[in-house]
């Protein structure tokens, strides 16, 4: 039950991506079920603005001296992505808190709250990162943890409780999050832009038709697995972090010996 999924302990780096990847195992079907629809939304509102902007693939890269309409492109997608995740962190949260408890974990929770809040963190990254990749990895560090503390601890003010959370330990769980979408970003950029390098260096010719078409939706694919997976270390990082800072861990055990199952211990105090 939790100890293989979610262990009740402080973590390593390692550890974390660990348990975030054993979440994703647990609930893949509903978090891949949630995350293709979504994605394939996005590949088709990115398919129009590169279109518009004249990017073409396999890479989408500007031409050069013209970067305008590229990086809006790029800001959109960032956008996007940190929406797709953190709509699937509402459901990893609720992932985890079976994980933790046994309880069945239920599709939808808080529904209108996960929505709202994923939309401003999609917005709010939209905006960091068209003015600058540096804001944008302040705000990707701090946000990771809103939805899942949304569902998980019923936090009031969820974007307030993630970035103090994400800012304990000298930064750590912020950190870790940028690590875990540098490790994902290789592999989606390796299977949806990668692949076609490779084709060429081994001699084989793909039609620019064909690569019009693959891309995208080798991305798609690509980025069906990477959100619930980052949504995931999302949900195991917010669980580890009140392990670590708050005694979470102890809470539960003492609800446990009062004969519950430790949900109480999971609403969120702060």
């Amino acid at each position: 039950m939790a100890p293989e999924v979610l262990p009740m302990r402080p973590m390593t780096a390692g550890e974390l991506l660990d348990a975030g990847a054993a979440l994703l195992r647990r609930r893949a079907w509903p978090l891949l079920a949630i995350a293709a629809p979504l994605v394939a939304a996005e590949q088709l509102i990115l398919a129009g603005l590169r279109d518009r902007a004249g990017l073409t693939p396999p890479a989408f890269l500007p031409d050069f001296g013209d970067l305008g309409g590229w990086w809006l492109v790029v800001a959109a997608g960032f956008g996007m992505e940190a929406a797709i995740v953190a709509l699937l962190g509402g459901y990893a949260g609720v992932a985890a808190g079976s994980a933790l408890t046994g309880a069945r974990a239920r599709l939808l929770s808080r529904p209108g709250a996960v929505l709202a809040t994923a939309t401003v963190a999609g917005v709010v990254s939209a905006f960091a990162a068209y003015f600058g990749f540096v804001p944008w990895l302040i705000v990707y560090g701090l946000i990771g943890m809103a939805t899942p503390a949304l569902t998980l601890g019923r936090a009031r003010h969820p974007f307030r409780r993630s970035a103090r959370l994400a800012t304990r330990d000298g930064l750590r769980p912020a950190l870790i999050r940028l690590l875990g979408y540098g490790s994902w970003f290789v592999v989606r950029f390796a299977l949806g832009t990668g692949w076609v390098a490779i084709a060429s260096q081994i001699g084989w010719t793909v039609d620019d038709g064909v690569v019009a078409w693959v891309v995208p939706i080798a991305w798609g694919l690509a980025n069906t697995v990477a959100y619930p997976a980052l949504a995931c270390l999302d949900a195991a990082m917010l669980v580890e972090t009140r392990i670590r800072s708050e005694g979470l861990d102890i809470e539960i055990g003492r609800e446990r010996a009062r004969g519950g199952d430790g949900s109480a211990a999971l609403v969120d105090a702060a």
